[in-house]
């Protein structure tokens, strides 16, 4: 059985594309940082879909807790699905911050880079020797590094070397037939950043061309065709999933 793990998979567009990977037969190995609850619901939605998923504490911006979360990923695809690999990676944690750049923190600037970039990069890394053959990553990005958007520059910045980390993953490891895209979520109805007020969401509404913001499951269907089958010949792309925003 393909077994799949995603970061962040409590909430947002983690928690609706651990469902999605479920419903397409895999199983879900997902993780959250702060909030057991949060996914400890989304693994009972799965089983009473008839899925199989199981969450597992991470810190993304931790790098020195991925060897012990390799061994636990280890453990439980042994007893829960009597597995020894992987089938797929999702590096989709992350946070938002609004910021602009005169105003921007040392710190701030560090949290974000270690979430959105370092930890992706060192979490694929010590996750890699997991990785079956034919295995899929997919990246999640954002829509912000083509469209620049003030107060996000920080963000931005490092989703865009998420992109260019993800070409070099499909280069690198090609040689094992794993493939790696970059999904690039536009404005989306998530908890990220804070959220969207009815002000904020009316005028990226008007900025794309299908008259709406995203929701979660817009991204979700995405990111679960690229681990499935119907996509073994995409690779090293970014697909923009945004509605068609400020074309």
């Amino acid at each position: 059985m393909s077994v799949i793990v995603i970061t962040g998979g409590s909430r947002g567009i983690g928690a609706s594309a651990a469902e999605h990977i479920a419903k397409k037969g895999m199983g879900v190995i997902l993780t959250y940082n702060a909030n057991p609850q949060a996914a400890a619901s989304v693994v009972e939605h799965i089983k009473d879909a008839g899925g199989k998923a199981i969450a597992l504490k991470l810190d993304v911006s931790d790098v020195g807790s991925f060897g012990a979360f390799r061994e636990s990923v280890v453990v439980t695809l042994r007893e829960t699905w009597n597995a020894t690999t992987l089938s797929g990676l999702v590096n989709n944690a992350g946070y938002g911050l609004f910021n602009p750049l005169a105003t921007v923190s040392e710190v701030q600037f560090d949290d974000l880079f270690n979430v959105h970039l370092k930890g992706p990069f060192f979490l694929t890394q010590a996750l890699l020797p997991l990785l079956a053959k034919g295995a899929s990553i997919v990246n999640l990005t954002s829509a912000t590094t083509r469209v620049a958007t003030a107060g996000v520059a920080p963000y931005a910045a490092f989703k865009g070397g998420l992109e260019v980390l993800t070409r070099y993953m499909a280069k690198e490891f090609g040689e094992r037939h794993i493939r790696a895209n970059a999904v690039s979520p536009g404005a989306i109805r998530t908890e990220l950043g804070g959220g969207l007020n009815d002000e904020f969401e009316a005028m990226l509404a008007a900025q794309t061309a299908l008259g709406r913001v995203g929701e979660p499951e817009d991204v979700a269907r995405v990111i679960a065709m690229l681990l499935s089958e119907e996509s073994t010949w995409i690779n090293a792309q970014t697909i923009e999933v945004a509605g068609g925003y400020n074309i």
